[in-house]
């Protein structure tokens, strides 16, 4: 596990770059899917407008329970981004608050009594953070498939030369 510090400036880096991301959603074509087993680009874009909401429970509490989710909408961008922006505030408040000794304590997703998976809350912060910058990957197809400029990410872009 990195430094707090340098897990922060990586959540930082990320998270500028998922926001230019989210920028760009078109919220008109929310329902619309590459494929139809995919998810409809309006939920995959409210799922990574949430994730980095689920680095602050990692972070301060000791499980997840999942159970009465009512599922996705489709929202405008502006929603979406006040939605990212809030959760990413929470996130980074909750990284810096952290002491060294939190990382090692244990934390679980559950339904109920069954614990679905287990590990450290270093390991679960570093793994939903993994998840974000996946499913980010997935909307730079999206919005790829859908003609929107995709921003510099990790480098230039077809339509961003840094």
């Amino acid at each position: 596990m990195p430094s707090r510090d340098e897990l922060i400036a990586e959540f930082d880096r990320e998270m500028i770059t998922t926001r230019r991301l989210l920028e760009r959603v078109p919220a008109e074509h929310g329902e619309w899917k590459p494929h139809p087993k995919s998810f409809p680009l309006g939920h995959l874009a409210q799922l990574v407008a949430w994730m980095p909401g689920w680095i602050t429970n990692a972070v301060t509490q000791s499980e997840l329970q999942l159970g009465g989710f009512a599922g996705y909408t489709v929202e405008t961008t502006e929603w979406l981004l006040a939605t990212f922006d809030q959760n990413v505030r929470e996130a980074k408040a909750a990284l810096a608050a952290a002491q060294d000794g939190d990382w090692t304590a244990p934390w679980a997703l559950k339904r109920g009594s069954m614990t679905l998976w287990s590990a450290t809350r270093g390991e679960v912060v570093r793994t939903n953070l993994n998840h974000l910058v996946h499913h980010r990957g997935q909307l730079t197809v999206y919005l790829r498939l859908k003609d929107v400029p995709i921003p510099s990410i990790y480098g230039p872009t077809a339509d961003e030369r840094m």
